[in-house]
């Protein structure tokens, strides 16, 4: 079994909001000479990370929703001023998965595949849906 982590987007208030912010990062990467790739840093590094790579995913929550989720590449350990952390390497393509609500939490916490929401297919997805209805639907349980 696959384990992935769950954690909260801070900044971006939609789905096309992270995209971007996460496109801006790319360029701005490639315009430094870095190597293209995207990665989120972390304080502490996943004890179970054996059980994450390969197939494992970061799942975003925005706004009180699981909207999206990137595939974890790599764990990589990193020193932020002297002081350990971890790099979350990801994937580029940002999957919609079909929305759930998720309370408020610090850091990031383990998903399981059971647990985690079942990506969106096809032209069905809502993704067009402003994110505060989406919201609301999925809260009345109607999407």
């Amino acid at each position: 079994m696959t384990l992935n982590l769950i954690k909260l987007c801070v900044g971006p208030d939609t789905l096309p909001d992270l995209a971007a912010w996460q496109a801006r990062r790319l360029a701005q990467r490639h315009h430094a000479g870095e190597k293209r790739e995207l990665f989120h840093i972390t304080r502490n590094t996943p004890r179970r990370a054996k059980e994450m790579i390969p197939g494992g995913s970061l799942y975003w929550v925005i706004r009180g929703l699981i909207v999206a989720r990137q595939q974890l590449i790599e764990l990589r350990r990193v020193d932020k001023d002297g002081v350990p952390h971890c790099a979350l390497v990801l994937d580029e393509e940002l999957v919609a998965v079909e929305p759930r609500a998720h309370r408020p939490f610090q850091g990031w916490r383990y998903l399981s595949d059971q647990d985690a929401p079942k990506d969106m297919i096809g032209s069905t997805d809502n993704s067009d849906l402003p994110l505060e209805l989406r919201r609301e639907l999925t809260s009345l349980g109607l999407i």
